[in-house]
């Protein structure tokens, strides 16, 4: 696939901001670093990151443990309008249902991402864990089926 151009500016949404999106935001930051800003929210605010999520981006060198989860109203709050984004990107059905509510007067591209929910899925350390690696491919291989291949390091 030809590469895309990186949009200046992508949200990355899900439900509470604790799994898929701070996944999605952590890897555009690894694979592409400054071409975009990059944030992420949820529909909710109720969860810290998860663990799984944390361990399993861990291993391809993306780290988590320092997000902070946050939901769409308080980005409004601290003066994120969504508007101002040129690529919404969301990764449940709920959290593409309040970008499409929250942004329908602007002009910018929302996409869904059907991106697997890794919570609840299996029992025991080592079966969540591979969960929440498919999770992650699933993310990875969308984001650069999007964006094209990751840019090299900074310095």
């Amino acid at each position: 696939m030809a590469q895309n151009k990186i949009p200046s500016s992508v949200l990355f949404c899900c439900d509470h901001n604790a799994i898929r999106s701070p996944m999605a935001e952590g890897m555009m930051k690894k694979f592409y670093g400054r071409a975009a800003y990059v944030q992420s929210a949820g529909v909710k605010n109720d969860m810290e990151v998860d663990g799984f999520a944390i361990a399993v981006c861990d291993e391809i060198g993306v780290h988590l443990a320092a997000h902070r989860s946050r939901s769409f109203d308080e980005m409004q709050d601290w003066g994120d309008d969504l508007s101002q984004f040129d690529l919404i990107v969301a990764l449940s059905p709920a959290s593409q249902r309040v970008a499409l509510e929250m942004t329908r007067c602007a002009h910018l591209e929302i996409e869904y991402w059907p991106i697997m929910d890794p919570t609840g899925l299996a029992e025991g350390r080592e079966a969540r864990l591979a969960a929440y690696r498919q999770t992650r491919d699933q993310i990875e291989t969308r984001m650069l089926d999007r964006f094209g291949p990751p840019m090299p390091a900074e310095d």
